[in-house]
């Protein structure tokens, strides 16, 4: 009965004989198993080691199988993992007040080993069955949804290029927009959703949209498009909305002005711009709050200005997070020693290529870099 997949069982039980006796048996069936003597060493255990299903006795010292399911409860994260009571009689009162803590299954001490792989594998299909419905629901809402645009529009004065690959080729939480006020004006978005795949892709598309909507709003009471007044009507709306408050984003605004002859620039969170310019790269960085953090973001703008030729890269973390073959993060310096070494006017491409080679074409994270160029 060994797993296809080699899943993580957190087993909590202070009577070390019946813990040996079980763990032997999900050893013996395939499974990664973690042993608590009670609640409270268990719940340090499920951050580290992000069990698949946690299995625990009721009657514990310190603190027993009910309390321990009360603190999961109150971590959403915790909470979802699926949970199984072990229980000596199978007594009635304890079988209803476990099933009022949405538990998924009771498994009584004294069943056989058989019986134990047994429920404990149509636990996980239960639980593999829903997170594949709900996947397939997200997917079906992706339909016609894009958070990366497939083509930049163009802006007399720059040229502007894009690299995007999600993680595992799965929509993630990075996101993209570019809105053309008029043939003078663009904005520029990036955005970085924490997370991977199609949990952060959702959150991903409520943040594009209140930037998008945040954009309208400005333009709507000013003449004049400021990049972080963007970012404060964003902060702002999710600093109010509950669902998304909680959810760690970084955010990037450039507003190009061909007028001005310059970009405004204002940032939540995120990776410092990289500016190359005369044979050289500078950091970029816009100070203010993560979004949703308090409802002033104390925000401001950066203005840059571009000699011919001159570049600059925004990107999200997944670039400069992803190791090497000698597991080694690429980081800020690396990535500037590659921008420094490039070869030709396409520069987006060489560094890419270069980060590839240095990773085996293999990126942790969701991977986005814009490149702004300014042209004669």
């Amino acid at each position: 009965m060994e797993p296809e997949n080699k899943y993580k069982i957190l087993l909590v039980e202070d009577d070390k004989n019946i813990a040996r006796l079980i763990k032997y048996n999900l050893d013996k069936g395939g499974y990664e198993v973690e042993h608590a003597i009670n609640g409270a060493i268990g719940f340090e255990l499920v951050g580290s080691f992000k069990p698949d299903v946690i299995i625990s006795d009721i009657m514990m010292p310190e603190v027993d199988g009910f309390a321990f399911r009360k603190m999961l409860i109150k971590v959403p994260e915790f909470k979802a993992i699926p949970f199984i009571f072990l229980t000596a009689k199978g007594e009635d009162d304890d079988i209803l007040q476990g099933y009022d803590l949405e538990i998924q299954e009771y498994i009584v001490k004294t069943s056989s080993p058989k019986i134990i792989l047994a429920k404990l594998k149509s636990v996980i299909n239960s639980s593999e069955a829903q997170k594949a419905q709900a996947e397939t629901e997200v997917k079906s809402a992706a339909m016609g949804v894009k958070v990366v645009p497939d083509n930049v529009p163009e802006i007399s004065g720059y040229k502007i290029t894009q690299f995007h690959k999600p993680f595992n080729d799965i929509p993630g939480g990075d996101f993209i927009d570019y809105v053309k006020i008029n043939e003078d004006i663009m904005v520029i978005v990036l955005g970085d959703v924490m997370g991977k795949k199609w949990g952060a892709w959702y959150f991903a598309v409520a943040y594009a949209g209140y930037v998008r909507s945040a954009i309208r709003s400005v333009l709507n009471e000013s003449n004049e498009i400021v990049a972080h007044e963007i970012v404060q009507r964003v902060n702002e709306a999710v600093f109010n909305d509950e669902r998304i408050s909680d959810v760690f984003v970084t955010l990037s605004i450039l507003v190009i002005d061909k007028n001005k002859d310059s970009i405004g620039y204002c940032g939540a969170g995120d990776i410092p711009l990289f500016h190359l310019t005369k044979g050289k790269v500078e950091l970029i960085k816009s100070e203010g709050t993560l979004l949703g953090f308090t409802e002033d973001g104390n925000y401001g703008d950066v203005n840059i200005t571009l000699a011919a030729n001159d570049e600059i890269f925004v990107l999200t973390d997944g670039i400069i997070e992803s190791r090497d073959i000698q597991g080694v993060s690429i980081e800020n310096e690396r990535l500037i020693d590659i921008m420094l070494k490039k070869e030709d006017n396409d520069s987006l491409k060489f560094i890419v290529s270069n980060v590839e080679k240095l990773t085996n074409n293999k990126f942790e994270d969701d991977t986005t870099i814009i490149c702004i160029q300014k042209v004669d």
